[in-house]
């Protein structure tokens, strides 16, 4: 299928219409523009007199350059043979406008664009026959979602839009292989940059599509940055009421949240990761308001945070420490 945009892209003869589709897709950025007689100054820009509108005119040229590029990048994606380099090249530079979510989420096509690009690498998870090129393309295309995840007027539309459950396949997924470390944890990124926000609705949909298993799965056998991202999010999950009741209401599945994160503790004993341990012991904290849960952590599942096998941990991190002594106390 066709996704260019014949209007957006390119006047007769095959030229790109840089000035027309730049004008059409200005109006995504938030602010509205200012203008001195006749000329764009720049977006939200604020005209002053005397010395300081110069220095306000040179910031403005220099947003507006920025946007420029951005542009026509997004307008790049519309072509098979440069989409590549221009979902790198929006990756790159992904922080220098804090409204490119939006744009990317009401730009014609261009979430059409991103969905493919995520989609056809499907055949190459299983069995495993995914390269590096192939998979940094797709982390590019996962970090340009993060931006619609994490921009506060788009976040619920890619939520309400399902999504999310697109990057389901990518944390099923088991090889240990870089390419797809790296597809894990671009994916939990967008996922984690929807649950930070602390969102009733968003915790729901996550338990609702069955994602907490995923999630387990990762905490239990992932790399240590996937494990840190993945238990971040599960604790935002056990934080809400809803999320904790559904882990905690049934004996079976709360015994299998323990389980694993004891998995990760012992898997620490060999290297201690300051974050990770973090991560778990507030999992443990909040779990501890759980009658049955507080039961079966005193069986030995802080074993190792309640004797000196983090001892350097302890001793170079004051918010760990009070994290043990909480858990200890809530234990007691």
């Amino acid at each position: 299928m066709n996704y260019q945009n014949q209007m957006l892209y390119s006047r007769p003869g095959g030229q790109q219409n840089t000035a027309a589709s730049s004008t059409m897709l200005n109006g995504m950025f938030a602010g509205p523009a200012a203008t001195n007689g006749g000329n764009t100054i720049g977006t939200g820009a604020v005209i002053e007199s005397g010395n300081g509108a110069g220095n306000h005119q040179a910031a403005a040229t220099t947003s507006n350059s920025d946007n420029e590029v951005l542009y026509q990048l997004m307008l790049e994606l519309f072509s098979l043979n440069n989409r590549e380099q221009a979902l790198a090249e929006l990756s790159r530079r992904r922080d220098q406008n804090p409204d490119l979510g939006v744009a990317l989420w009401n730009s014609y096509g261009v979430m059409t664009i991103l969905y493919q690009e995520i989609i056809a690498i499907y055949p190459l998870l299983n069995p495993p026959a995914l390269t590096m090129p192939v998979s940094n393309r797709a982390c590019n295309s996962l970090a340009l979602l993060q931006l619609v995840a994490t921009h506060e007027q788009t976040r619920m539309q890619l939520l309400k839009a399902n999504v999310p459950q697109l990057l389901y396949p990518f944390l099923s997924t088991t090889s240990k292989a870089k390419q797809y470390d790296n597809l894990r944890l671009t994916s939990l990124g967008v996922i984690g940059a929807l649950v930070k926000y602390d969102n009733h609705e968003v915790i729901n949909f996550f338990v609702a599509t069955e994602f907490l298993p995923l999630c387990l799965k990762i905490m239990d056998i992932g790399s240590e940055l996937c494990k840190v991202v993945a238990t971040f999010i599960f604790q935002k999950i056990i934080l809400d009421d809803g999320g904790f009741h559904y882990v905690t209401s049934h004996p079976k599945r709360l015994h299998t949240v323990l389980v694993i994160l004891n998995n990760v503790i012992n898997q620490m004993v060999a290297a201690p990761s300051g974050r990770l341990l973090k991560s778990v012991t507030k999992c443990l904290i909040r779990l501890a308001d759980n009658d049955k849960a507080k039961e079966e952590m005193h069986d030995g599942i802080t074993e190792h945070l309640r004797d000196s096998t983090f001892a350097q941990v302890l001793a170079e991190d004051v918010a760990y420490r009070r994290l043990v002594y909480q858990l200890i106390m809530k234990l007691a």
